[in-house]
Formats: C-alpha cells, sequence, structure tokens
C-alpha cells in the first residue's frame, strides 16, 4: 500500500515589531495544541489566498489590527505530528488600531534575548535570525590605511553600526591581526558584534563573534564551522541553498548595483535579488553599491538588511 504523503499547512506569521524593537508574541490558549506555548500571532493560508493576504486578515481577527506595512521575511519548514507546516514569516512595522487580543490567554513585547517560553517549536529558531542586526559594515582597512579605517569604524559605531565584518586579505599577518584585535576591541566595547573573513584561527585570536565564509570557501565546506555565528557570500540560489544546508545564520547576496570596484560588473538588480531570496529560512543580507538609503527597498525585497563597504564608513577614494 502506498503512504499518503503529509499534508502541507501554509501559515503567515507577523513579527510585530514597536519602535523601541520589541516585537510580539502570543501565548497559545488551553484548547488548542501547544497549550501554553507561545508563538508569533499569525494563523493558516487559506485556499486561493497569498500568505501576505492571510497575514493582514489574521492579524485583524487576532488582534484586530490594519496592517499598513509590512516585509516578507524568511520562510521555515516544521514537521509536526499532525502536518507539515510552512511558515511565511513577515516584519510588520505599522498598523492602525489598538492591540486587543482575541485568541491568545496572554500576549507580551519582547526581546529577542528575553523571549517568553515555551516557544513553539516552529518559531523558537526565528529568535536567533531576530537579533541579527540590519546593517552591516565591511572593513576596508588596506585601502583606506588602518588608522583611517579605525577612526570612520568608531564613528560609525558611535551612529549605530552593530555589525562589523573584517575582509583583510590584503594587509599583512602581523598587521592583519593588529587591526583585527582592536577592531573587536572597539566594537565589543560599543555593543557590536564582529566577524572575521575566512580565517578561524584569527577570528578565536582576537575573539571574534564569528566567521564569514566567501563563496568558495562556502561551497567546499561539508559542515557548519563552530562558531556562533557563521554566514556567507553567496551570488546565486545554489549557494544560497548550500549556505541553508550547513544551517548558516545568514547569507550576504549581490552584487545589487553596480561597485566602485567592478563598475562594468554583473549586477542582479532588485527584481532578481527578491527572487533569489525568495523561500529561504536564513536572513539575507543584500550588498553592491547599497547605502542606508537603500534600506527600504532592500527590505522590500525581502532582504534582512543592507552590507556596505564604502558607504559603512563614508569614504570615498
Amino acid at each position: 500500500m502506498m503512504m499518503q504523503s503529509r499534508k502541507l499547512v501554509e501559515v503567515a506569521a507577523g513579527v510585530i515589531v514597536r519602535e523601541d524593537g520589541r516585537f510580539l508574541l502570543g501565548r497559545r490558549a488551553a484548547d488548542t495544541f501547544y497549550p501554553g506555548y507561545w508563538e508569533f500571532p499569525g494563523g493558516k493560508v487559506e485556499a486561493g489566498e497569498s500568505p501576505a493576504g492571510a497575514l493582514c486578515r489574521e492579524l485583524h481577527e487576532e488582534l484586530g489590527i490594519g496592517v499598513e506595512r509590512f516585509y516578507p521575511w524568511i520562510v521555515r519548514t516544521h514537521e509536526y505530528e499532525h502536518a507539515s507546516v510552512m511558515l511565511h514569516f513577515f516584519e510588520v512595522t505599522r498598523w492602525r488600531g489598538e492591540i486587543r487580543d482575541h485568541v491568545h490567554d496572554d500576549l507580551a513585547w519582547v526581546s529577542a534575548d528575553e523571549a517568553c517560553t515555551p516557544m513553539l517549536p516552529a518559531n523558537g529558531p526565528v529568535l536567533k535570525a531576530l537579533a541579527l542586526p540590519r546593517r552591516m559594515g565591511i572593513t576596508q582597512a588596506a585601502a583606506m590605511g588602518i588608522e583611517t579605517q579605525l577612526a570612520a569604524l568608531s564613528c560609525a559605531l558611535a551612529a549605530g553600526l552593530r555589525l562589523v565584518q573584517i575582509r583583510e586579505a590584503g594587509l599583512p599577518a602581523s598587521e592583519r591581526r593588529t587591526f583585527a584585535a582592536e577592531t573587536v576591541r572597539r566594537a565589543h566595547a560599543a555593543g557590536a558584534w564582529v566577524l572575521v573573513n575566512d580565517d578561524p584561527d584569527l577570528a578565536l585570536a582576537v575573539g571574534a563573534d564569528g566567521l564569514h565564509l566567501p563563496a568558495a570557501r562556502l561551497m567546499a565546506s561539508t559542515s557548519r564551522p563552530g562558531f556562533a555565528w557563521v554566514g556567507a557570500s553567496c551570488h546565486d540560489r545554489a549557494e544560497l541553498e548550500h549556505a541553508t544546508a550547513l544551517g548558516l545564520d545568514y547569507a550576504l547576496l549581490g552584487a545589487v548595483k553596480a561597485t566602485t570596484t567592478h563598475p562594468s560588473g554583473a549586477v542582479l538588480g532588485w527584481e532578481r535579488f527578491a527572487a533569489l531570496a525568495a523561500g529561504l529560512p536564513l536572513p539575507v543580507f543584500a550588498l553592491g553599491g547599497l547605502a542606508d538609503g537603500d534600506m527600504e527597498t532592500a527590505r522590500r525585497a525581502g532582504a534582512h538588511g543592507i552590507a556596505a563597504i564604502r558607504a559603512a564608513w563614508g569614504w570615498r577614494e
């Protein structure tokens, strides 16, 4: 006898975010699956309905609000006893009406590092992704000069930058280590995280928070490196899917626009970026010729945020 395939249930989930960065969780009522577990508000995508349409309908039914601004974010799957669930997560940043719960037995505004427990199994892994900052600055001390780069880093940290990638293959080894150690010192003092590109020994030596893999290193890897945070540079869907298979925490995808270093190089454009990044369970940063003014466009295309080199430091040759 042929076994029936498991039912796939599509769900729209809203990460409703206040201006202070806290997001809303609801505790499941006693008469539901997983009573007492916390979850992101949302519900099942009905036949003939888009995930975005389901999001707006469900948040109106559950919370009495009208969604006015939201962004596609990540898509995760989870195997429950009764079904396979595909969750389309959206970040909701503007709504009308006062939130009044109609289905949960409690609501809470929380941050990623203090979320309520227990979390619904399909929702729990999202918390780490929510902790990831939206802007990444990629160093270029070899081009700018070490002191100029460090001064620019301090300014960017003071302005709110909280994620830095050290990418300095052009520096001599001794200078690279000294620069990396000072970058980590300044970043940690400001509450920012530091990732080191393609050098796990250096990352460990200077106390960095994680490792970033170039695309070639990513595709040659068969397991996730042993760091708390690991991401990779990607240029196509195959690389993005390999980063997903390794369980990485994020990916960079580009180049979206022409860059100063490669003005005539191939670019994706926003439509292609959106198509490549769609449906993935890991956050994807847009990269390539971008600045803070591109953030809204990037988020509408499904990007977690933007990564930048020159624009991160306000540097021009």
